[in-house]
């Protein structure tokens, strides 16, 4: 028995902005239904392990995705790329109806064409965690390829600076000091 003092209450609205100052990556999180995919945007999805390979996303339970993934077992994560800001928005509750994203398709899993990574994954466990359930995937098919990120932080899409022209390393971006300790 934990003899810990109960934690404090957090205001849910200052923790999100909180948290959002963590930059990440955007992805599509995606399902296969009967009436086609469900996606939604999300920023709540991780690695794991890699043997077995294994990765997470965190879905809110009153989420429409939340049931789905509990009836399909698999869901795609597609890692966006930098021009893909429209997408993003399209299935962040914002639907553009002039928008007609692409799709791939593995083993029944759709996949954003064009993403910089996509992963279909069959859930293997389901845990709950305070409003979200954390689903557990493995790894079944995987793909990727060369281009920039989006990015969000603050609440705000971002894109990276150009790449250096050094691509192994830049002290333009690095924070590189030729004298650490200041002597």
């Amino acid at each position: 028995m934990s003899t810990a003092a109960p934690a404090a209450s957090v205001d849910p609205r200052r923790f999100r902005d909180a948290m959002g100052r963590f930059a990440t990556g955007i992805t599509i999180i995606s399902t296969p239904t009967p009436a086609g995919p469900h996606c939604m945007t999300a920023n709540g999805f991780m690695s794991v392990s890699l043997v077995p390979a294994l990765v997470v996303v965190s879905i809110a339970e009153r989420a429409k995705m939340h049931d789905l993934l509990l009836a399909s077992g698999v869901y795609g994560v597609s890692v966006l790329a930098a021009d893909q800001e429209a997408v993003s928005t399209h299935f962040s509750g914002r639907p553009d109806p002039d928008l007609r994203p692409r799709f791939d398709d593995h083993a029944g899993v759709p996949l954003v064409a064009g993403a910089l990574a996509q992963v279909a994954a069959e859930i293997v466990e389901a845990h709950p965690a305070g409003d979200h359930t954390l689903f557990v995937g493995q790894v079944r098919h995987l793909a990727d390829g060369a281009g920039e990120p989006l990015v969000f932080h603050a609440g705000r899409y971002r894109h990276l600076l150009s790449p250096a022209a050094d691509p192994e390393y830049s002290d333009a971006w690095s924070g590189f000091c030729l004298d650490p300790f200041g002597a």
